[in-house]
């Protein structure tokens, strides 16, 4: 999987990161930048930061970016650094859900590897294309599903598929929000004001937003599909054209039963993540505020607490675990696992090998699932909540 031409044998070498998205006020794009060099992994070395070009200019010149390395679009950041003996390796794509694809598109035909952030994309047809195009590539593409990195979401994984739990009956997972309860995108606040816009955001708002990290995280933890669902989504907003708030009905393939809640106009929660599962043997819960504990409750048994580097922590956390217990790990660190396995994949692609064993990261066909889970709950909601197939 090397890149003829520009790749460096030594995999031990810092991967040449670029960025589109991400410019000066952006949130996101500084979180991307910080979890790519908590491991010492990447080195940010080029950028189309913004739609507009003298913001995109200042944008690199605050970051420490070469002149010759700030481009005004993306189009022509793909061609150029694809020329450079020195061009980039990887790219983050941190821009709003409707300039996902095409720049995805441009740098998997320059022959560099993508991380994305989510959702995928607007429309499931899209991503299945994005889909096709990953694939005829053969390029790495990352979804920066960012929850799937903490040690102890892992270490719930770890437990499901192992059997710990015995036979999966309920998934309960929920992730309210305040931040919209008022006009929020009336204010000037532009991460608001393109979460509300279909154009940009997609047919989902809060389900979009926030529902497919939901959705996400209980696929990534149980591995179960989801056979049918049924969905009422709700813009409490006046004048909103996107719900702001989400409430799902799940059964799974395996007969299983669950239950999704996204909110972002719920006052009292800042960003309220958790989610339970509960089988035949025993329950877990995990919750986003406090991700360095879960709670497993071994049927008959009294609760116990796990904590992230404690001794039932297990190996998959204890593989993406950086600091000794007592010492918190959270939502920087969770992301930063993400691009540090991102990290691993490449590098032993330079070599044209195969990532360590344990080495895993959201992929393309989470985005499709995504994609798939927002249209169905939105047409199940239009149908006033009948079973849809997603």
């Amino acid at each position: 999987m090397a890149i003829e031409g520009r790749s460096d044998a030594r995999t031990g070498r810092k991967i040449r990161l670029g960025m589109v998205g991400g410019g000066e006020g952006a949130f996101i794009g500084a979180v991307h930048r910080i979890a790519s060099r908590i491991d010492d992994q990447y080195e940010l070395v080029a950028g189309a930061l913004s739609s507009t070009p003298e913001k995109a200019r200042r944008s690199g010149e605050a970051l420490g970016l070469a002149a010759d390395r700030v481009y005004d679009d993306y189009e022509s950041m793909a061609k150029a650094e694809a020329k450079r003996p020195d061009g980039i390796e990887a790219v983050a794509i941190v821009t709003p859900n409707d300039v996902h694809a095409a720049p995805t598109y441009a740098f998997l035909k320059a022959g560099i590897h993508v991380i994305c952030d989510k959702p995928l994309t607007v429309s499931l047809a899209e991503a299945k294309k994005m889909q096709a195009a990953v694939e005829k590539s053969g390029r790495i593409f990352a979804l920066t599903h960012n929850y799937t990195g903490y040690p102890l979401v892992r270490r719930m994984r770890e437990m499901i598929r192992g059997g710990d739990l015995g036979e999966i009956r309920l998934v309960q997972v929920e992730y309210p929000q305040d931040w919209l309860t008022g006009p929020t995108e009336t204010t000037g606040n532009k991460q608001a004001e393109w979460r509300v816009d279909p154009k940009r955001s997609g047919a989902g708002g809060a389900l979009g937003d926030i529902g497919t990290h939901a959705f996400n995280l209980a696929d990534y933890v149980t591995g179960l599909d989801v056979a049918e669902l049924a969905a009422d989504l709700t813009s409490f907003g006046p004048g909103r054209r996107l719900d702001d708030n989400v409430q799902v009905m799940l059964r799974y393939v395996n007969g299983a039963r669950g239950a999704l809640w996204a909110s972002q106009v719920a006052p009292g929660n800042e960003n309220g993540l958790r989610i339970r599962v509960y089988g035949t043997k025993g329950g877990l819960h995990w919750v986003q505020a406090n991700p360095n504990e879960m709670l497993w409750s071994p049927f008959e048994k009294s609760t116990r607490i796990v904590t992230r580097g404690g001794p039932d922590s297990g190996e998959a956390a204890a593989r993406v675990t950086r600091v000794p217990p007592g010492h918190p790990e959270g939502y920087l660190e969770g992301f930063a696992n993400v691009y540090s396995e991102v990290a691993l994949a490449i590098k032993a692609a330079r070599a044209g090998k195969k990532p360590p064993k344990g080495v895993h990261f959201p992929t393309i066909e989470d985005g499709v699932k995504g994609l798939a889970f927002i249209e169905a709950a939105v047409k199940s909601s239009r149908a006033n909540g009948k079973w849809v197939r997603p």
